[in-house]
């Protein structure tokens, strides 16, 4: 199994680390409640809040980016571009949930942007 065809698996755990992270907090406090978790997420604030929507975002990214890896692979590309294209993309993923949580907006929005290059890079080399 190629190198990027694993970074869909780290794709897949960012979001799924993000709703941990913004569930760490509310634990603390004594308000996070496992039997209706949806409903104590509404009156979210801070870092909590933040988590959450990176969560949201990353998983709004992730069937671009595993179609993106999967056409590559499948129309030939050359294997260490994608699995250059696609190391970058995860290092964006990280780096923005970062910027999201610490409330850098102007920063998370440019490695937004790198990280849907990477997509369509792949899409490019695939052509």
């Amino acid at each position: 199994m190629t190198i990027a065809l694993w970074t869909i698996l780290a794709a897949i755990a960012l979001p799924i680390i993000m709703a941990f992270i913004k569930k760490i907090p509310l634990a603390w406090d004594g308000k996070y409640n496992n039997a209706s978790p949806r409903a104590g997420l509404k009156g979210l604030r801070g870092v909590c809040q933040r988590a959450s929507w990176a969560e949201q975002n990353s998983f709004e990214i992730l069937p671009a980016y595993i179609a993106a890896v999967l056409v590559a692979h499948i129309a030939g590309a050359d294997p260490s571009s994608i699995d250059q294209l696609a190391l970058l993309f995860i290092v964006t993923r990280i780096l923005y949930c970062i910027c999201y949580i610490t409330n850098w907006a102007a920063l998370r929005s440019i490695i937004w942007v790198g990280g849907l290059l990477c997509i369509v890079g792949l899409f490019i080399i695939s052509a």
